[in-house]
């Protein structure tokens, strides 16, 4: 097994810097007995794309979770340290974790849209929090799957199931339903693993875009794609953040060995 040295040196913003979109510091993560997550303390820039890229189980997706407290779901699961969005601490009491999701919407893995149509899918959403004029329900749902690449393919059968369309019209399609909702940041789990080179194409130019509106935050076990789509890379292994760094100069000079192994193939 690789030891991982020391974690990276915890990121104090300087007062020349903005404020980060998302601050960690500290955080542990625990399911039960178990420790996750350890020490994982990192800034997220707003408007921007991060990868958090490291071999199975090391923890990425575990701290993706945290950051709109999906992990709250699970039994036995509990978070330390701190986590603020814009200056407000997410595991505060006060916090509603619903309203929280909302603001910090999730894209899965698997395509998953509701048994319903397209239409319904996206407008879901919006209806749960109160929306239920149809003319502004109309322009909320076309909106939505523009911003998803997604109308053109879609605007003359929004009757349809959203489970007839392709796995890349799927996948679209969730990611219109979590903007139906008007988050602020969206977090992709390994929003590609299950498409195929075409479908992946289509997510990644999407990416690009939306990060024109969104802070948004991917996992991906594909380190190509994170060179192609995101703006800063973190590295994680055994549950520690060993590296964070602007994409280019981590996959060209990373700063720790753990890093330079893992990208150039030497392990995971």
């Amino acid at each position: 097994m690789v030891a991982v040295t020391k974690p990276m040196i915890e990121q104090a913003p300087s007062p020349m810097m903005t404020v980060p979109k998302i601050m960690a510091r500290g955080v542990d993560m625990f399911y039960g007995s178990f420790q996750a997550l350890h020490g994982v303390s990192l800034d997220i820039e707003a408007n921007k794309v991060t990868a958090f890229i490291g071999p199975s189980g090391c923890g990425k997706s575990t701290f993706l979770r945290c950051l709109n407290r999906m992990n709250d779901l699970i039994d036995g699961a509990r978070v330390q340290g701190r986590i603020e969005i814009e200056g407000t601490d997410i595991y505060a009491s006060h916090v509603d974790p619903v309203a929280l999701r909302k603001s910090v919407g999730m894209v899965f893995q698997k395509p998953n849209p509701f048994p319903m149509s397209i239409y319904d899918n996206v407008a879901y959403g919006p209806r749960l929090h109160g929306m239920k004029g149809k003319t502004e329900l109309d322009a909320l749902v076309e909106l939505s799957l523009k911003q998803a690449a997604l109308w053109d393919e879609v605007k003359d059968k929004l009757k349809q199931s959203g489970g007839a369309l392709s796995g890349g019209q799927q996948q679209r399609l969730c990611i219109a339903r979590t903007l139906a909702v008007g988050p602020e940041i969206i977090l992709m789990d390994e929003p590609c693993s299950a498409l195929d080179p075409i479908a992946t194409a289509k997510i990644e130019e999407l990416i690009s875009e939306l990060k024109q509106s969104y802070t948004i935050v991917i996992v991906t076990h594909n380190m190509q794609q994170a060179q192609r789509t995101s703006d800063k890379t973190a590295f994680f292994m055994l549950g520690r953040l060993v590296e964070l760094s602007e994409t280019s100069q981590l996959f060209t000079s990373p700063q720790m060995k753990e890093t330079d192994d893992y990208i150039s193939g030497r392990f995971g």
